[in-house]
């Protein structure tokens, strides 16, 4: 007996079911993908899988429908397997257990792969009605999204002729997000010598903070703990002389960093530590509500190599205290979104060299140029490099949008009230694909998820059937060609 069968859509929900019981966590899609094209194969429609297992299923119009604009419909194959502590589920091998608690569907102690595998339900269950009244579908199911966008990223869109996409890989229904960030990595990386030095070692320790998502949380306002390092090392070295041996911090470039280790060479030992508790005073001073755990540290350490010389030690500081961080613009369009920011993530020394890793950002191409063309300039003034990696296109709002007009209309009926238009600035798949296909219209929704990636996410079966009965009523009013309501 399945789980779920009781549970209406049927059609959803089963298809649900079934795509929970083949494992399919990020890197374990090809069963899943080979699934969905035994799915096209059986029901005579086209369809594209590559060989980062991305497939494209094809449904033509519907009678009546056949000069409406083509819709993509988009969602990920691939989940975050993540279990309690103490669970024996092999998630690369077993699917998963379902059950249901009043409202909510979940996985008995792992990940339900909701994200975004109701995505992927919702789509086949309208490629398998053959009576739906609807344009071309153009169903676009991409692969190891949860590691970095890269199905999308490798995908050949050349078999899509739609310019209206809907993406449903959001988790809070009412919510229509309308713009996301590109981005990138950028390592800068300065060459570094080293010399003897007559002083004094001491560990400094910038630590305590908040921290948080560099997308998501970087207008908190939050400490960023590579930076106030540059600030604490740049106060010390102006009282006594310094030579720094290493600098260290952060663990992720997406994520701001929330403790910094310097090991340093002084020749004023007393000067060096009370320059410390007062940089200590100045900076809870400055972060007392974002950091209120802030503190600064100077203890008595053992040097293990050559400190740097004068020399890099400057240059160590000048490139701590003068590279860009935080944000650099806020959107003119949506008011409080970030339009353009950068986190310097992780910082690490090496024998000859210090290297800074940041996460760039911005829903304007052009924007996030400018951060690169900033970070080279003075990376070359320095005599380090830059090196880019990780390159996905921002998402840029569009004040003309002729789907968000129709799905505002469609929601305004049914729910009785306006849905929140959003903006975030993280990446999506709807960049990838902005940058792809030229003109893009384009929406990302979804029904209510609630703690995805985590052994306690949950999905609203109410949520589902409203935004399905949504999505099947744009469909419907999708007839002209120029995607506008029918009159």
């Amino acid at each position: 007996m399945q789980v779920l069968e009781h549970l209406e859509p049927k059609k959803v929900f089963s298809l649900f079911e079934a795509m929970c019981a083949i494992p399919h966590g990020s890197r374990n899609t090809k069963a899943i993908s080979d699934w969905c094209v035994a799915f096209a194969k059986e029901r005579g429609l086209e369809y594209y899988q590559d060989q980062s297992n991305n497939v494209i299923i094809i449904k033509p119009a519907a009678p009546g429908y056949e000069n409406a604009q083509p819709v993509v419909l988009q969602g990920h194959l691939d989940m975050v397997c993540e279990k309690a502590a103490g669970c024996t589920k092999d998630m690369d091998r077993e699917g998963l257990d379902l059950a249901i608690d009043g409202d909510f569907i979940y996985a008995k102690d792992t990940t339900l792969g909701s994200d975004d595998g109701i995505a992927v339900a919702m789509a086949m269950a309208m490629l398998d009605d053959k009576d739906l009244p609807a344009p071309r579908i153009e169903a676009v199911f991409t692969t190891d999204e949860e590691i970095g966008l890269l199905g999308a990223t490798a995908l050949d869109v050349s078999p899509l002729k739609g310019k209206k996409m809907i993406n449903l890989d959001s988790e809070a229904e009412g919510i229509f997000t309308v713009s996301c960030a590109g981005g990138n990595t950028t390592a800068c990386t300065l060459p570094v010598a080293r010399a003897p030095f007559d002083g004094s070692c001491l560990t400094i320790t910038v630590g305590g903070l908040t921290g948080g998502h560099s997308g998501a949380e970087i207008h908190k306002g939050r400490a960023n703990s590579n930076m106030l390092m540059g600030r604490v090392l740049r106060a010390l070295a102006q009282k006594t002389d310094l030579r720094i041996e290493r600098v260290d911090g952060g663990l992720k470039d997406n994520a701001i960093p929330v403790e910094t280790r310097a090991t340093v060479l002084v020749a004023d030992l007393q000067e060096a530590q009370q320059l410390a508790g007062e940089m200590e005073q100045i900076l809870k001073n400055e972060y007392s509500t974002t950091d209120p755990s802030l503190f600064v540290k100077a203890e008595a350490a053992q040097c293990t190599q050559l400190p740097m010389d004068k020399d890099s030690t400057g240059k160590v500081i000048c490139m701590l205290q003068c590279l860009p961080n935080g944000i650099e613009a806020m959107s003119a369009d949506i008011h409080g979104l970030v339009q353009t920011s950068l986190n310097m993530g992780i910082l690490v020394t090496r024998e000859s060299e210090v290297c800074a890793s940041y996460s760039v950002r911005s829903s304007v191409d052009s924007q996030k140029q400018m951060l690169k063309d900033r970070l080279c300039c003075l990376m070359e003034q320095l005599g380090g490099r830059v090196e880019f990696s990780g390159e996905y296109t921002g998402w840029q709002y569009q004040e003309h949008s002729p789907l968000r007009e129709l799905m505002v209309e469609v929601f305004q009926e049914q729910y009785g009230k306006a849905p929140k238009i959003e903006a975030i600035h993280a990446g999506l798949e709807c960049g990838i694909f902005a940058g792809k296909m030229p003109g893009l219209d384009c929406v990302s929704l979804g029904p209510n998820l609630l703690e995805i990636h985590t052994p306690r996410e949950r999905m609203s079966i109410s949520s589902v059937q409203r935004v399905w009965k949504f999505l099947l009523e744009v469909l419907k009013r999708s007839k002209q060609s120029g995607g506008s309501p029918a009159a």
